[in-house]
């Protein structure tokens, strides 16, 4: 029964906010309510509530103070370089542009937190989508499934569970992975490739001379294509009725962007009030030596982001009131982000207390056929799909797979060979209603995430499917 009431659960919450029924925050927050009451578990509610809370608050804090942070060094302009690179090859292209959004997603994941890449990359890449018209569940399925990819790096979290879970050593884990994520990989920038060309079928193929991009005089654009016509976007309003299609009056834009002419197509508006350019290398200094921290694991990560936030606002802005200014200025994102994160509490809290997970997890592995035993590796990669979506990492990693690994044990299927497999569906699980980090890019990119899963999920699974057909073909799984 807990099995059925499970998966129901997930399923009712998925249509409703698919179908904008309901806001994903009261999802999360009333429909398990209702389902604990259902299982007879309603006078525990509040348990299992305060228990996800308490799991969930180091990473609700870890997100506050890393919006913070990164909210500031995007405001001082530490990552204007990158941007401009990243733009300058995208000029008004939409194919160079979403190309653009996945090799940036990728760029920045390197650090390991998905909530960085999303930061960066929507600051960076915003601007030119609602400037062009372009498609902004585009934008947030190609970076969440890029980010998902990268996010098996051996300090992103993932591996470094799997490695655990398993006692292995996570290089022994993630090493002879990397022929099969890099097939991912380039699959997340061939379909960023092709989604483009669809973009520039829909709004026409627009083009934009070099000297733009680098903040010269303004010059006519011409669209062709799908849009037709001659558009001179370097006069184009930020609002009202003369922006691109899907941009109507009033839409909101993100920190730093640009509100007319020729740097709208810059992303950060270069002769921003809050740039810092003389503490370039200070900022520069103080986030990789941040990054290192998080990497070596100095402190807790929630502890780092929050000294690094109280530093950066410190040094960059040493008045009070350009400090509360640059808070306030972020604060928007902080509560929606951290209120989301505290309503998963409630999903998660109610999922694991009654035991839902386990039973879905029991009744999954229970359903394998005997014979497929000796290809065990190839099960728990197809299993790892849906398993890292509709399950936190910890469960999955901590919970079912240490179960598929005897199995696999069972039929002289290596330990090693269950872990990697493991690692297939992380494509799809950076858009799971269970990370926090999505809720970061859907809240900053101003997308429905019912909208974004829709689009996403059927990528993102066939990503993993890549990953996955990727270590057969090399033996690796």
């Amino acid at each position: 029964m807990l099995t059925v009431l499970g998966f129901a659960m997930i399923a009712t919450f998925l249509v409703l906010i698919m179908m904008k029924k309901m806001s994903p925050i009261a999802a999360l927050v009333l429909i398990p309510a209702l389902f604990c009451v259902v299982v007879g578990q309603g006078a525990r509610l509040g348990d299992y509530v305060i228990e996800g809370v308490g799991t969930l608050a180091p990473t609700a804090a870890m997100l506050m103070f890393a919006i913070v942070y990164f909210g500031v060094m995007i405001d001082v302009g530490l990552f204007d370089p990158i941007v401009r690179g990243i733009l300058r090859f995208c000029k008004a292209d939409p194919v160079r542009i979403v190309v653009g959004t996945a090799v940036l997603a990728a760029i920045v994941s390197l650090d390991g937190d998905g909530s960085t890449t999303f930061m960066i990359t929507v600051s960076a890449m915003y601007p030119l989508y609602k400037r062009l018209g372009m498609s902004l569940v585009v934008m947030t399925g190609v970076a969440a499934t890029a980010n998902g990819v990268m996010n098996t790096l051996p300090w992103g979290g993932p591996t470094a569970r799997a490695a655990t879970a398993l006692k292995l050593d996570a290089s022994d884990v993630f090493v002879p992975m990397i022929p099969a994520l890099g097939a991912g990989l380039l699959f997340v920038f061939v379909l960023a490739y092709v989604l483009g060309r669809r973009e520039r079928k829909r709004i026409g193929y627009l083009t934009l001379d070099e000297v733009l991009v680098s903040g010269a005089d303004p010059v006519l654009v011409t669209a062709g294509g799908g849009g037709g016509g001659t558009v001179d976007l370097t006069k184009r309003p930020a609002g009202g009725s003369g922006d691109a299609p899907g941009a109507g009056p009033g839409d909101a834009r993100s920190p730093g962007e640009a509100s007319g002419g020729d740097e709208g197509f810059q992303g950060l508006d270069p002769n921003r009030a809050t740039l810092r350019p003389r503490l370039y290398w200070f900022n520069a200094g103080l986030t990789v030596a941040l990054l290192a921290a998080m990497i070596l694991e100095l402190m807790p990560i929630p502890v780092l982001f929050l000294l690094g936030a109280a530093l950066a606002l410190t040094v960059n802005y040493p008045k009070q009131a350009e400090q509360k200014a640059r808070i306030a200025a972020h604060a928007d994102n902080v509560l929606n982000v951290s209120g989301m994160v505290f309503a998963a509490a409630v999903f998660t809290g109610v999922l694991t207390g009654t035991g839902m997970v386990k039973h879905m997890a029991d009744w999954l592995v229970g359903a394998i056929p005997e014979g497929m035993g000796p290809h065990m590796g190839l099960v728990t990669g197809v299993l790892s799909i849906p398993l890292t979506y509709f399950m936190s990492n910890d469960g999955f990693y901590f919970g079912v797979v240490p179960v598929l690994a005897e199995a696999g044990a069972a039929h002289g299927v290596s330990a090693v060979e269950i872990a990697r497999a493991s690692l297939v569906g992380q494509a799809l699980h950076m858009s799971s209603p269970l990370v926090p980090a999505v809720y970061v890019l859907v809240g900053m990119a101003k997308v429905e995430f019912g909208d974004h899963t829709r689009f996403t999920v059927k990528w993102a699974a066939l990503t993993s499917l890549v990953v996955l057909g990727a270590g057969v073909l090399f033996g690796i799984i």
